[in-house]
């Protein structure tokens, strides 16, 4: 790959000569195009299961089932789209899963 001299533009291929698209110079040369591409492996990606519970954060919520005071939380939209997402948490001790609507 060559460059041009005055004002450091990537020659390209005019007619049968290279030359600069910026200004006017042009050269009689070879030019050598080289292209590389560097590849990396992609990493593979988790998929999260709806059973994977120890990624939810954890609030201060009372269970009415065994009165624990911590629960899994997380949010949904169950409703239409102009409504307020549903807040559904799950007992760490006991599985029991409610819902709050707000």
């Amino acid at each position: 790959m060559k460059f041009c001299p005055k004002c450091g533009a990537m020659l390209v291929l005019k007619n049968k000569n290279f030359g600069c698209p910026r200004c006017s110079y042009s050269t009689k040369e070879k030019v050598e195009l080289k292209v590389k591409e560097k590849l990396e492996e992609k990493q593979e990606i988790e998929v999260v299961k709806d059973k994977d519970v120890d990624i939810l954060p954890k609030v201060f919520a009372e269970c009415k089932k065994c009165k624990n005071n911590e629960a899994y939380f997380w949010t949904s939209q169950t409703r239409g789209s102009d409504e307020t997402e549903t807040r559904f948490f799950r007992c760490t001790k006991c599985n029991n899963t409610w819902r709050e609507y707000k």
